[in-house]
């Protein structure tokens, strides 16, 4: 994968480890409601929270279209952690795409269905943590804003830098996508294409990605 930065510069990373977290959000109290809503829905409880989910690395893409296998699949806005192949942290906008068919029997399978897509722009993680809980994370199913708010809603990076470091996985090669916020009620959430964007209001840039989902061929047999 290769990033574009504002100073027009670019860095790669050959992805060996992606990873997504899940029930994320900086309030626990909320994500314990979130996770009782879920329940009902016949969504498997974690065991913990924050959670976070080995992803095969191949997911990792930066496409404009992902293959689904049915109709009831959806994207979640989300920032994501890139560790590149010289070692630089990055911050860019990503989009979790999941089988919400597969997501009740199990987070995790639900997961490794779909792409995670990255943008192919990034801004160094350094330079903008000072203001982190500002930058705003949006999302728009079809042509329906589906999700917003600001990266404080979400737990910060450099809380997932530290379960990184205490599992040795801080290395060259990581891409971990920080889990979502809350969507909108009443938008349809199965579109048939989807668009992110991470801004930050102190300069007026944005990070942005938008792609289409292909359905599959209907199997034989």
């Amino acid at each position: 994968m290769r990033f574009t930065l504002p100073d027009g510069s670019t860095e790669s990373v050959t992805v060996h480890t992606l990873l997504n977290a899940g029930y994320a959000g900086r309030s626990q109290d909320e994500v314990a409601a979130h996770v009782a809503e879920l329940a009902e829905l016949g969504v498997p409880a974690p065991s913990v929270t924050p959670a976070l989910y080995p992803v095969s690395p191949y997911l990792a893409a930066q496409t404009a279209e992902v293959p689904v296998q049915h109709g009831r699949t959806s994207g979640e806005a989300e920032w994501a952690l890139v560790i590149t192949d010289t070692g630089e942290v990055l911050l860019t906008a990503a989009c979790d795409h999941t089988d919400r068919e597969l997501e009740v029997h199990g987070v995790a399978w639900s997961k490794n269905a779909a792409y995670d897509v990255l943008a192919g722009q990034a801004w160094r993680l350094d330079e903008v943590e000072d203001r982190l809980d500002a930058l705003t994370l949006r999302a728009w199913a079809g042509d329906a804003l589906i999700q917003d708010g600001t990266l404080a809603d979400l737990l910060p990076p450099r809380y997932w830098l530290d379960v990184l470091r205490e599992r040795e996985l801080a290395g060259p090669g990581t891409v971990l996508l920080s889990g979502t916020i809350p969507m909108i009620g009443g938008v349809d959430q199965f579109a048939g294409h989807w668009r992110v964007a991470l801004g930050d209001p102190a300069t007026g840039n944005t990070i942005e990605l938008g792609y289409r989902t292909r359905r599959l061929p209907d199997p034989i047999g």
